[in-house]
C-alpha cells in the first residue's frame, strides 16, 4: 500500500456498519468505503447543493420541507453534469484497490452511492439554508 493510500484510510477512518461473512461485495464495499467517505465529505456535499440551488435561482429554498425532500432527490436523479461532480468528491477518496473493485461494478456502486448520498442530504436538509443565512 502505498503512502497516498495508508493517508486515506487513516483520515476516512473504521468501516460504518456491520460487516458479515454473509455481507455481499457490494454491501461490504458500501460499509468499508462509499459510508466513511460521504461522512468525512459531508461538510463538502452540502455547500456543494447549497451552491446548485444558487444557481437555479433559490428556488429550493421557497419549497415546503417535502418538496425540498423530492427537489434533492430529483436534481441528484436528473443533473448528470451535478452527479458526476458529486461522485468525483467521493471516487476521490479511494484506495487504487477500492478505485479497482469500484469499476468493476461501477453501475450498481454507483446507484448505492447516489442513494446514500441522496438520503444524507434529506436527512441535513435543515442545514439547507442560502449561505447568507448560514453566516449569521
Amino acid at each position: 500500500m502505498n503512502e497516498r493510500d495508508t493517508g486515506i484510510l487513516a483520515l476516512r477512518g473504521e468501516a460504518i456498519g456491520d460487516i458479515h461473512q454473509q455481507s455481499g461485495p457490494e454491501e461490504k464495499f458500501q460499509n468499508k468505503t462509499l459510508r466513511p467517505v460521504l461522512k468525512l465529505q459531508n461538510d463538502l456535499f452540502i455547500e456543494a447543493f447549497l451552491n446548485y440551488a444558487n444557481k437555479q435561482k433559490n428556488q429550493f429554498y421557497t419549497l415546503s420541507t417535502e418538496k425540498k425532500l423530492h427537489y434533492i432527490e430529483n436534481t441528484i436523479h436528473k443533473d448528470i453534469k451535478f452527479r458526476n461532480a458529486l461522485k468525483g468528491m467521493v471516487i476521490a477518496l479511494f484506495t487504487v484497490e477500492e478505485f479497482r473493485e469500484y469499476t468493476s461494478n461501477s453501475s450498481n456502486l454507483n446507484k448505492r452511492m447516489m442513494n446514500l448520498l441522496i438520503e444524507r442530504l434529506k436527512d441535513q436538509v435543515q442545514l439547507l439554508l442560502p449561505v447568507e443565512q448560514t453566516e449569521l
